[in-house]
């Protein structure tokens, strides 16, 4: 039997979806023989209503010089960024002299803002190759991984912290425990604590299994965060639902009796108890729209094939690798998948071993159809491949159905 990572008690898996590879994994052909992959299984604790990976690679297989994700190459994501930090400078540093802290920093994406404002500032960044890009900005960073005993080393150096961030970095930690005692000691009495991550409610509803993968250690809601964070005196004092990723929720928590807590708190706690996010029988129905899902995306996929229609990917994401190994997906079915990212181009995807290519493959011979693994960025992809569309080409979507977009 397997403890939940948060409260210790017994847990078992609600969905299991086999050996899976990295999510951020892509691989040159003489390693497909040495590619490293991980039992990948989910469960729910109805004592702290956490949801969980039940094993995770170690963090050093995760996050390293070679780490494939840089926040910087989407725009929409930029300005995501800008207004969150101009959101935490106006309502949180009040102050004088202000610190912000931020864990994950990546290419320093959100910390610039802080920059270009004159606000002192730390990132914690423990991937070299994209702390570096920071370092490079001006952006004040350290290649580590954040805890308990780092938050001391930054007090003795910097003081305690106006505000913590963090943008869909607290969900990828096993080790959380260490981290929420290193905010509380390194949060000044008065500061927030702000971070983001893909909410458990929108993955049940849109049945974005996606979301999981070996990154995402935990699935938040509102009553699992706050029953954290209670644990070390802290308390969240508001919750706001973000489109970002295909529905995030960012949290903010303060030291307990520190600041009002907003009314959306309770509303949300409410919207939860509604969805049956505290029910096991919630997360058997997720497992069986899953499996449909999946089912769903193959047929469509093989009857495609069949017709001898070219079908290419779009994006090679994270979120991509769950789909293609979960569903079976292989080069056969899917020729490519066109990706922005140079570090991933000339690569295979992770497990499937579906080529990756420069997006200029994508554009200068068009598909029939594209499959949209990107799909939390649908809006702004349709509105830049407005001429594939127009040569008739057809998008395939998998959430929150499998369908055709003409």
């Amino acid at each position: 039997m397997i403890n939940c990572l948060i409260c210790n008690s017994p847990i078992e898996p609600f969905i299991d979806f086999g050996s899976m590879p990295l999510g951020n994994g892509f691989l040159l052909p003489e390693q497909f023989n040495e590619e490293y992959r991980f039992p990948m299984q989910v469960s729910f604790c109805p004592a702290c209503g956490m949801v969980q990976l039940l094993d995770q690679p170690d963090r050093e297989q995760m996050f390293h010089e070679n780490y494939a994700f840089f926040s910087g190459t989407s725009r929409y994501m930029a300005q995501h960024f800008k207004e969150f930090a101009d959101h935490v400078i106006a309502d949180y540093l009040t102050d004088d002299d202000p610190f912000v802290v931020e864990m994950g920093s990546n290419d320093g994406i959100m910390l610039q803002n802080f920059v270009t404002a004159g606000i002192r500032h730390l990132g914690i960044e423990p991937s070299k190759n994209v702390a570096q890009v920071a370092i490079d900005k001006g952006i004040t960073t350290v290649t580590e991984f954040f805890d308990a005993p780092l938050a001391r080393r930054i007090i003795t150096e910097y003081g305690q912290a106006d505000a913590f961030l963090a943008a869909n970095v607290m969900c990828h930690i096993p080790y959380i425990h260490s981290i929420v005692e290193g905010i509380s000691i390194l949060l000044k009495p008065g500061g927030v604590v702000m971070f983001e991550d893909p909410y458990l409610g929108d993955v049940i509803e849109k049945i974005s299994y996606d979301q999981i993968y070996d990154e995402h250690t935990f699935l938040f809601s509102v009553a699992s965060i706050g029953h954290l964070f209670e644990r070390y005196g802290m308390e969240i004092i508001d919750v706001e639902p973000q489109g970002t990723h295909g529905g995030s929720m960012r949290y903010v928590i303060a030291h307990k009796g520190t600041r009002a807590v907003s009314a959306n708190v309770a509303a949300q706690r409410d919207i939860e108890y509604r969805l049956g996010l505290h029910l096991t029988e919630t997360y058997d129905k997720f497992r069986r729209n899953c499996e449909n899902s999946r089912d769903q995306l193959m047929k469509l996929l093989c009857e495609l094939r069949a017709q001898g229609k070219r079908v290419v990917g779009y994006g090679a994401t994270s979120k991509s690798t769950t789909i293609t190994n979960y569903c079976g997906i292989t080069p056969d079915l899917v020729e490519f998948i066109s990706d922005t990212t140079p570090i991933k181009q000339g690569k295979f995807s992770p497990g499937a071993h579906i080529p990756v290519r420069p997006y200029e493959s994508f554009v200068q011979d068009y598909p029939d159809y594209a499959l949209l693994f990107a799909w939390n960025h649908k809006r702004e992809i349709m509105k830049k491949e407005e001429a594939f569309r127009a040569a008739g080409g057809k998008w395939i979507v998998y959430v929150p159905q499998v369908e055709i977009l003409d």
